[in-house]
């Protein structure tokens, strides 16, 4: 088994680069990635989770890569799951969280049949699932911990969880990771969504400490207080008012979760009234995200599907879907509502999703996707630009801040209207999006107001920005 890296060489082509750049990794079962400029260099570097120890890929900044996790201390040996990268503490380098699975012996493993050999989280169920004989689920086992290492601003790590409150001593079965500032006060708090279990909410106190109120905060839970098995998530500001709410991935015959922010880091589930409860229930759900396919101005919701057990094509049932499964596409109505049109927009494959990504990458001022499939070659959905709205891009560099200015917040106005989003290293269901950030202007021919908020507090202003192709922009 082993990576693989494409080079995006123009014209809809891609070039497989994988051996030439160093990144084909160690033969671990790779299982997801983030990207950062840990160094502050000016290349982006690329941290690759495993069953087994992680890597980090130094970029070289000649199209190679150097592997240094260990050199550097980020080498997390158990079976890590989700990544993200902040600069929690303010000192202008980024910080890594790794969220982790299962702890694993394989040389102890539970015996079908025994009380600790359950499957979705319940030891009654056994391994079966609708009556079929399945592959078990991870309740019953131990939970791996988490991950976090500070960087101490030259070349190295630390690992801290413990000191700041982020190891999880429950030992819950941590999959998608994300950093984003949910309270508005400049310092990015870390959501975790939990394989069947209660997802953690990390509120950035500020004074190297954390205190978690996942529960607490509504976002813990769905509505009626049920634990979820949550793998992927997404931050945006769907509603445009300035706060991010949070949407997450869920398994079979559960739905995917959209929390709303009320402010104050309370959360409400708002699922049903939203139309993604009922659009999202009978698939399993990973990769996810907000993005704004139409450059209307109103981010809209991806996921990819597809269930874990084969088995599944075997039971007959109108609620529940296949083994193989197609991709949604949830419309953002402008009205606080999504509407589910997957297969009119051309998502109609039947696959095995699991993590999934966007970026403009053909620059060509529409967002495309990228999903990672099981048993199958990764799908690339080209988006055909299907109106004539107008967008702008930006690409941040920070110099006070972090180099690739993760963290910062961006609104734009278009006349009386305010969209705001943040570049984030992490997300999605262990993916990463493109950190360039893209703003549909609809109509508009400019955006009329740019405000930038640098991960360093400092502030930029832009006005009278015409739409069009992508705008770099250097902290001051």
């Amino acid at each position: 088994m082993k990576n693989a890296l494409f080079e995006n060489v123009g014209n809809g082509r891609f070039r497989e680069v994988t051996e030439e750049a160093g990144v084909g990794g160690d033969g671990y079962w790779g299982m997801g990635c983030s990207v950062a400029d840990y160094d502050n260099d000016g290349n982006l570097d690329l941290y690759v989770t495993n069953y087994g120890p992680n890597t980090l890929y130094h970029n070289l900044g000649n199209g190679r890569f150097e592997e240094v996790a260990a050199k550097t201390g980020a080498d997390d040996p158990r079976w890590s799951s989700g990544s993200a990268w902040a600069d929690f503490d303010g000192d202008g380098d980024l910080d890594l969280f790794v969220s982790n699975y299962i702890d694993l012996d394989r040389k102890n493993l539970p015996e079908p049949g025994s009380p600790d050999y359950g499957a979705m989280g319940s030891a009654k169920m056994g391994c079966q699932y609708k009556g079929l004989d399945v592959s078990c689920g991870p309740g019953g086992m131990k939970g791996a911990g988490d991950s976090l290492f500070v960087n101490q601003g030259n070349g190295t790590f630390k690992e801290s969880a413990r000191a700041f409150g982020l190891d999880d001593p429950q030992g819950r079965y941590g999959l998608g990771a994300v950093w984003s500032d949910l309270e508005g006060d400049g310092r990015p708090d870390l959501y975790v969504a939990n394989d069947g279990g209660v997802n953690f909410l990390y509120r950035n106190l500020g004074n190297g400490r954390f205190e978690e109120i996942g529960l607490l905060s509504g976002a813990g839970v769905r509505e009626d207080g049920a634990e979820q098995s949550s793998m992927g998530l997404a931050v945006g500001d769907y509603r445009n008012e300035g706060i991010f709410s949070l949407f997450v991935t869920n398994f079979a015959e559960d739905y995917c979760t959209l929390y709303h922010n009320e402010g104050g880091l309370n959360f409400t589930d708002v699922s049903e009234i939203a139309g993604t409860r009922t659009a999202t229930l009978p698939y399993v759900n990973w990769g996810t995200f907000f993005f704004d396919y139409d450059n209307d101005g109103w981010p809209d919701l991806f996921a990819t599907s597809g269930h874990v057990f084969p088995q599944a094509d075997a039971v007959q049932s109108r609620t529940l879907a296949p083994y193989r499964q197609r991709c949604l596409l949830l419309q953002n109505l402008a009205n606080g509502r999504f509407r589910e049109l997957g297969e009119s927009a051309g998502f109609t494959q039947a696959r095995i999703g699991r993590g999934a990504a966007f970026a403009d990458l053909d620059d060509d001022g529409c967002l495309d996707i990228v999903v990672n499939n099981i048993d199958a070659a990764p799908s690339l959905y080209w988006n055909i630009c299907g109106s004539d709205n107008r967008y702008r891009a930006l690409k941040l560099v920070g110099s006070h801040s972090n180099r690739a200015a993760v963290g910062a917040r961006v609104r734009v106005r278009v006349r009386d209207r305010w969209q705001m989003q943040e570049v984030i290293s992490g997300g999605s269901y262990l993916s990463q999006n493109d950190l360039r950030l893209h703003f549909g202007l609809g109509k508009a021919e400019k955006a009329d107001e740019i405000l930038i908020r640098w991960p360093s507090g400092r502030t930029t202003s832009l006005k009278d920005i015409r739409g069009g192709q992508t705008l770099t922009v250097t902290e001051p």
